[in-house]
């Protein structure tokens, strides 16, 4: 049997991102995403449910998210799940299950205040595709030309 594990999220950070380094010198980022739903009731009431989201990325999208991204700023997440698993001091046997960042979409101009989108953006690959804003035959754009 086939296996598929990807997860497409669009929603905004809870908090700023967390940038730490392992040991051998990786970039990690930790980052609270929030998604909201909206849904109407059998009674025809409105109704909002949030859900929150912890995700991590390594190397240079951690160290980009960790540049341009703060609390409030909304986001298009692509990832996988990953499911961790460990023992807290007690020894009690504890899990959570996250999103590991793969690419992220910049859904607002860097200027803005952290809500509502304004259009603009770019995306961010782990591909080494390095940022794009669209379509077209524009030549790429480095890590270090990223104009917001």
């Amino acid at each position: 049997m086939a296996n598929y594990n990807k997860v497409f999220l669009m929603g905004n950070l809870t908090r700023d991102v967390e940038l730490k380094h392992t040991p051998s010198n990786q970039a990690v980022a930790n980052i609270g995403l929030a998604v909201n739903r909206r849904y109407r009731t059998k009674d025809g009431e409105n109704r909002e449910e949030t859900t929150f989201v912890d995700c991590e990325a390594w190397g240079r999208t951690a160290e980009v998210m960790n540049q341009y991204l703060a609390k409030g700023r909304p986001v298009f997440i692509e990832g996988r799940l990953k499911f961790d698993q460990w023992q807290d001091k007690d020894g009690s046997n504890r899990s959570k299950l996250r999103v590991v960042v793969e690419s992220f979409e910049f859904l607002d101009s860097r200027g803005g205040d952290g809500g509502g989108g304004s259009g603009g953006g770019g995306t961010y690959s782990t591909s080494g595709a390095g940022v794009s804003s669209g379509g077209g035959s524009h030549p790429p754009v480095g890590d270090d030309d990223i104009p917001f």
